[in-house]
């Protein structure tokens, strides 16, 4: 079974494009089973405000009270989850929404409770769940919303949980689409670049801000969990070139030479 695993960016959700949807029916016909993993951070940011809930960042991730938990819950499970299988179901693709705590798909531990509250990390996929549902030709879209072995819910990174997911499915590629066109360098796209190449650009400032995540995620995924390649890719357009391949800017893992 050939997978793709996507991760959408909540930046990036309400700016994704007819042509990016046709892309993951073109994707689908060429004999790739797809799973959606999403984030959704703007939404809830907009719905805590609204609510006058306090929300606040420790070490770049949202300290989830049970308050901001049932808010984080409410607006990736439901609004967002919703809208993204919406739109790929006017594409003609069939979809199914779930978060992470159907069928206990994201078994998850916390972080750090006394720090970050319900923020969780991931310690084990339902991988044959989704093998299943992707027999039957779905596309699972899913919202990062972990549960434990006592049914506690947690708040999941969706950078770590795309990766989480791609690790446990084998995928061939896990593509985390934003909303620029890859990493670039002297205002041009970088077509492939090594693990090591990466942490280079990190340290001069090449690859900045909202990227660093998105990076470090991909190369935690390549080094830890034996994906072969990993994809920063734009979501405003088709996801693929005139010749079918993927656009955007391929991480790789570095080769070690065997030395005599």
């Amino acid at each position: 079974m050939k997978t793709i695993v996507i991760k959408c960016g909540g930046s990036i959700l309400s700016q994704l494009s007819e042509s990016f949807f046709k892309s993951i029916k073109e994707l689908k016909e060429s004999g790739y089973k797809v799973v959606v993993v999403h984030g959704g951070g703007p939404e809830i940011g907009q719905t805590l405000s609204s609510l006058n809930i306090e929300s606040e960042f420790v070490n770049g991730l949202r300290k989830t009270t049970k308050e901001v938990l049932d808010v984080v819950e409410m607006v990736l499970s439901g609004t967002v989850n919703k809208k993204v299988v919406v739109e790929l179901e006017k594409a003609g693709i069939p979809s199914i929404g779930l978060s992470g705590c159907d069928a206990k798909l994201l078994i998850a531990k916390p972080v750090d409770l006394e720090q970050l509250g319900y923020v969780g990390e991931i310690e084990q996929v339902n991988g044959t769940f989704l093998e299943y549902l992707l027999s039957q030709d779905y596309v699972p879209v899913i919202s990062p919303i972990g549960i434990d072995e006592d049914f506690l819910k947690y708040n999941i990174n969706a950078d770590t949980a795309a990766a989480s997911v791609a690790i446990a499915l084998k995928a061939q590629h896990l593509l985390f689409v934003t909303d620029v066109d890859g990493i670039k360098k002297d205002g041009e796209v970088l077509p492939s670049l090594s693990t090591d190449s990466v942490l280079t650009l990190i340290e001069d400032g090449t690859i900045y801000g909202g990227m660093i995540p998105k990076v470090k995620a991909a190369l935690s995924a390549l080094n830890d969990g034996g994906l072969g390649e990993i994809t920063i890719i734009n979501g405003k357009g088709s996801l693929l070139s005139v010749d079918g391949s993927l656009k955007g800017t391929k991480i790789v893992k570095e080769v070690q030479k065997v030395t005599k």
